[in-house]
């Protein structure tokens, strides 16, 4: 039986060169010299720290990191969870922006449910972070592939890992 998974991974490459080039951005732009503006990656927790020496340099980091990350990959700004803004010493600032990666249970179920609710001849198991679907066609498949993309756009969700 045809099956599949939908999973949410990040392409690490991708978002470390979109920090690289937002980081030789910043060093070029007049308004960024002599600040502390930088922005950094740490790949072991999944976490983007920006930091600035104000509110408003924090918001045009953004303003440029964004753009290079969606050039990248795609949508893949809906999977950042910003955490609160930190003062550091004097006036700057700090944020990081956790990399969620997975699909997360209540969006696994939302997807089983959607499958469901459709009357499309397939299977959906939660599988850990990815949800397996299954069915007798391709076609079918191909269907609840469509389903999702055009039901779920708040969150980056690709399909892989295709089994005939």
């Amino acid at each position: 039986m045809p099956s599949f998974d939908f999973s949410s991974e990040v392409d690490m490459v991708a978002l470390k060169n979109a920090i690289d080039t937002t980081g030789k951005k910043i060093i070029g732009r007049h308004d960024f010299k002599g600040t502390s503006a930088k922005v950094e990656l740490n790949e072991k927790d999944k976490v983007i720290t920006l930091h600035a020496d104000s509110d408003f340099q924090l918001g045009q980091i953004k303003d440029i990191l964004f753009p290079e990350m969606e050039k990248k990959e795609p949508d893949c700004t809906k999977r950042l969870d910003p955490q609160p803004l930190q003062k550091i010493s004097g006036d700057k600032v700090k944020q990081e922006l956790k990399i969620k990666i997975g699909i997360e249970s209540e969006l696994s179920k939302k997807i089983v449910k959607l499958l469901k609710d459709s009357k499309l001849k397939v299977q959906a198991a939660i599988q850990g972070d990815a949800v397996r679907v299954t069915g007798a066609k391709r076609d079918v498949l191909q269907e609840a592939i469509a389903l999702i993309k055009k039901s779920i756009t708040d969150f980056p969700i690709k399909y892989g890992n295709f089994r005939d």
